[in-house]
């Protein structure tokens, strides 16, 4: 027999004991997401929670014309990196972690653009679809984290 032929059904048997391994074993698609509650992301939850809000009320102070456009560019600068000094274990507030750190870097561009009298709106429309993005990982995790000791509705 030829070694390619051979080879090939090697990988055929490999693929068809897979499968069934698989079928049996209760594969259904989906992995199976195994959350923590370390003290690494307890840090990540409070972490993001001041951040959140000191770029929300420095943004409020901003529309109201009571905050410079540096001041929210600052603090949008120091909540980027406080959220990358990070090492969250939990994979969905991993995922929350760079998720946030895409929207604190499109809300950036959004003021830049708005300090150089250009349409800000792509890069805000950004920053919105990534908050929701970030809401809808919290949210299915939320009750899991829970159960393991992690409250993150103030994040939500």
């Amino acid at each position: 027999m030829k070694p390619r032929i051979t080879a090939a059904a090697g990988l055929v048997c490999a693929v068809v004991v897979l499968g069934t391994f698989m079928l049996f074993v209760g594969g259904n698609g989906r992995a199976q997401i195994v959350h923590t509650c370390s003290a690494t992301d307890r840090q990540f939850i409070d972490n993001a929670q001041l951040n959140m809000a000191a770029l929300s009320s420095m943004s409020e102070d901003y529309l109201r014309g009571d905050a410079k456009a540096d001041e929210v560019l600052r603090t949008t600068h120091d909540a980027l990196t406080g959220i990358r000094s990070t090492g969250p274990s939990d994979p969905s507030l991993s995922k929350t972690r760079a998720i946030l750190s895409a929207m604190f870097v499109e809300y950036d561009k959004a003021i830049r653009a708005h300090t150089k009298h250009t349409d800000p709106g792509r890069y805000m429309y950004r920053a919105y679809g990534l908050a929701n993005f970030a809401h809808d990982v919290l949210a299915q995790a939320q009750g899991p984290l829970k159960q393991r000791g992690c409250d993150i509705t103030p994040l939500l």
